[in-house]
């Protein structure tokens, strides 16, 4: 088991209406540590906050060994920034989202000596192209796919060629994926449970951070300030102990900012 504390990010969309539908929204992104949150607006994708999140709490903290969060952090991108900073991703398990009756992706068998898919007819999918988003292209052969056994099984393309997108990232995330099986990794993601999920339960439950109730972003960082920095003063009464002078000092810096706020 780890020995250092480990950082999970998450996020819970406060909103009024959809959060993509025009409305006002904003979500919280926020450490177990309570040593801060960055508010961002509801439309943006959790997966683009991250790294800029992550480098905050390494200024002012430190860098962490392993970052668990859930699904919607599970990217390429994610997974290759952390690896290659030597932190760990504790990502949870993604079911496949592949049609009932389908091939799954992981059917198809990637070759990497020879950049290459294997369907499960054992016919190559060859690489073609590279995507401006950064995905490799792979295709089948039509002649020989219209002919298969299993074509319904595979794809409802029109000229019947099999299409299969890799990031060039993509490994990555399977070294991420073979990582949530190791021991120290599961004892890691259970930790969610115990620690960020009571505190955004808290929030939305008993603080009415289900819904935006304030517009303008300056007064949602006030209240997010405030309210976390309270949570982070009651956590700290209920473990007894009055914490480190770096903590405190965290702890005031948040409040002046709220000092001469009027919600």
């Amino acid at each position: 088991m780890f020995e250092q504390i480990f950082y999970r990010i998450l996020k819970e969309i406060m909103h009024q209406g959809l959060p993509h539908a025009g409305h006002l929204s904003y979500s919280f992104h926020a450490a177990t540590d309570e040593k801060g949150a960055i508010v961002t607006p509801g439309n943006v994708h959790d997966s683009h906050v991250l790294q800029s999140f992550v480098e905050k709490v390494i200024q002012n903290v430190q860098k962490p060994l392993a970052v668990a969060a859930d699904t919607a952090y599970k990217t390429p991108a994610i997974t290759n920034y952390l690896l290659e900073n030597q932190m760990l991703p504790v990502l949870p398990y993604t079911r496949p989202k592949t049609k009932d009756g389908f091939f799954r992706k992981h059917e198809y068998m990637y070759d990497e000596h020879y950049n290459c898919y294997l369907c499960p007819e054992g016919q190559i999918l060859r690489y073609t192209t590279t995507t401006r988003e950064g995905y490799r292209q792979y295709k089948s052969n039509p002649l020989i796919c219209a002919k298969c056994p299993s074509l319904s099984q595979c794809t409802e393309s029109k000229n019947h060629q099999k299409l299969i997108q890799r990031h060039i990232w993509e490994s990555y995330v399977e070294e991420t994926e073979h990582l949530r099986h190791a021991y120290d990794i599961k004892q890691i993601y259970a930790k969610r449970k115990e620690t960020i999920e009571r505190v955004f339960a808290d929030a939305k439950e008993k603080h009415g951070m289900r819904w935006t109730t304030l517009r303008g972003l300056k007064k949602i960082v006030h209240a997010g300030d405030a309210y976390f920095c309270c949570h982070e003063f009651k956590e700290t009464g209920y473990l007894g102990v009055a914490g480190d002078l770096k903590e405190f000092l965290c702890l005031m810096s948040m409040f002046k900012r709220v000092e001469n706020h009027h919600f």
